[in-house]
Parts: C-alpha cells; structure tokens; sequence
C-alpha cells in the first residue's frame, strides 16, 4: 500500500524544517498584472536554499530518520537540484550523503553537489545505470534512498511553499505550479485542497514533455519518452504516488510552447529583477499563452528555482 501524505503531514514537515529553510519572500510585478490582467503573487522558491524548493522535501526527510539510519546516511540518483539539496539536508545533520550522477551531468552541478559535501558515484547516463548504481551503495552502506518526488516525507516537505504562500496571502481563486515528476505539484495540491477548498489547482508542462499532462487527461500513467524541453527541471515522470494525489486535488493540466516559456522567463528576468530557470517559468507561460482564464482573478505561482547556467541563456 503506497503511503499517501495527508495535510497534517505537511503541517508537521512546516514545523520541522521551519528553522533549516528560507521562508522565501512572495512578489508581484504590476507591469505584469496589466499585461495578464489578473493578480500575480510568485512564491520564490528560486530564493530557497540551493536555489530550489527541493531543500524542502530534502530536509524532511532526512531530519524524519531515526538516529540508527541517520548514522547510515541517505542516497539518491540525481543530476539536479534534488542531489544539491540532499547533500546539503546531510551535511546539515552531519550524515553522509550519497549521490549517483551521470558523467553528463552539467559541471556547475558537479562542482555544487560536492560543495554541499554529497559524496559523489558517476555512472553512465541511463536510467538503468542510474538505479543499479544507487542500488549497489545502499547495499553496501546501508543509506536509506531517498527519491526526488516518489517519497512520503519529500511531499510533505514541498507542500510547505504553497502552505506558506496561503498564510502570507490569504485566499486565491487559483494556484499554479510547473509538474514533472510532480512532487512539487502534489505537494501544493494538498496544501490548497485543505486551507482553501475552492480553489482551483492547475499546473502546467512543456508540450514537449507531456507525459503529466497525458496521463491526467486519460486516467492512464504515461511515461516521458524522449522529452525535449528547455525546461530541464520537467523531463521526468508521474510516480504512481504523485499521479494518484494529482488525480484528486488537482483541476487541470495543461501545456505550452518552448517560445512561450522563454517569453515568460525573459519577462520575469526583466520585470521582476530575479532568476529563474526555464522550469520556473512554465506556469506564467500557460497564462501568456491562453491556457489559463485568469482574467481578474488574484493567482498563486510557485516559481520553483533558479539554478541555471548563465553561459547558455536563451535569450
């Protein structure tokens, strides 16, 4: 039976990762109010620790281990945002951290991996070597894995962001996040769900990258098949956890074009004077773009991070 959080969780995460996160700030732009028509608040997740609302669900779930596997240390297979922020939950409670990258990995995230200590494995860029990989360290150490999305505490943790956003503002007539393997998405579903029960959940997905969207319009878990997207944080897949949570509180998904959110990127750039990577973007794509009737209404946006190279910007 999988294990589902439940808004009490979250609830619970808040308070235990409350003295470790940056309660990040939320923004808004009136330039870009006028030119959506409608009320923006962005929660700045790009501001968070490793520049990602990763940090979150990373530190709930290595501050929910019990000493005894704490001792071991945690491991996980990622070449993200996820890896940094778990090195750094680890580092925090003096534990190893065990981290699987491909040898393509980007260097700037190589070099930010070790820099929060991960203890880093590079193995070829497969899925399958990825996880035999993983497999192989948790077998000798005894680390608990911790997964990007498909795990309990993680949830929880990422639900904080859209938990404090609510608590900061008030009520909303809709929240928006980006979705790919969509622990953000179920995170903030359940937050809006419990502390405001008529509002609207949406999120949005580059149309190269459909799989959630697919997946939510047809009652069937698809998997992302050679995704092709600017926006790296999307490439990933539904959980049968995520997908299940995604079902019930969420409205609708929907998708946009690469142009869309590189506009929508540059927007923020420009208007707002923060960085976001392209992943962070999607949301406000959907609504340049028309997928999202928003006209007058005051909209919650998760801007999920920030870290990208700086070197290949498109624009």
């Amino acid at each position: 039976m999988i294990r589902i959080p439940e808004y009490k969780d979250i609830a619970d995460a808040h308070a235990r990762i409350s003295p470790f996160v940056h309660h990040t700030p939320v923004l808004s732009s009136k330039s870009i109010n006028e030119i959506t028509g409608a009320s923006l608040y962005f929660k700045c997740e790009n501001l968070q620790k490793v520049g990602a609302f990763k940090f979150r669900g990373a530190t709930n779930a290595v501050l929910s281990l019990s000493g005894a596997e704490a001792a071991k240390g945690v491991a996980t297979h990622s070449s993200g945002n996820h890896a940094a922020a778990l090195a750094l939950a680890a580092r925090m409670r003096g534990i190893p951290a065990y981290i699987v990258m491909p040898r393509t990995a980007p260097e700037i995230k190589k070099k930010a991996v070790a820099g929060y200590g991960g203890i880093i494995t590079y193995c070829e860029p497969t899925l399958e070597a990825r996880e035999s990989t993983l497999a192989q360290i948790v077998a000798r150490t005894g680390a608990t894995e911790v997964h990007p999305y498909d795990n309990f505490f993680v949830i929880a943790g990422q639900g904080t962001a859209a938990k404090e956003l609510i608590e900061k503002e008030g009520s909303f007539d809709l929240i928006m996040a980006p979705v790919g393997g969509g622990g953000l998405l179920s995170g903030t579903s359940l937050s809006v769900s419990s502390l405001l029960p008529g509002c609207r959940v949406v999120a949005a997905e580059p149309a190269g990258a459909d799989d959630a969207f697919r997946s939510f319009h047809a009652g069937i878990l698809y998997s992302s098949e050679h995704p092709k997207t600017i926006a790296d944080g999307l490439l990933t897949s539904l959980s049968e956890r995520t997908f299940y949570i995604i079902r019930r509180h969420v409205n609708d998904i929907v998708t946009v074009s690469e142009e869309k959110i590189v506009e929508a990127m540059r927007l923020i750039w420009e208007r707002m004077k923060i960085i976001i990577e392209p992943s962070s973007a999607v949301p406000l794509a959907a609504i340049l773009e028309g997928k999202v009737n928003v006209s007058g209404k005051k909209v919650g946006i998760i801007l999920s991070g920030g870290n990208l190279d700086l070197g290949k910007l498109p624009f």
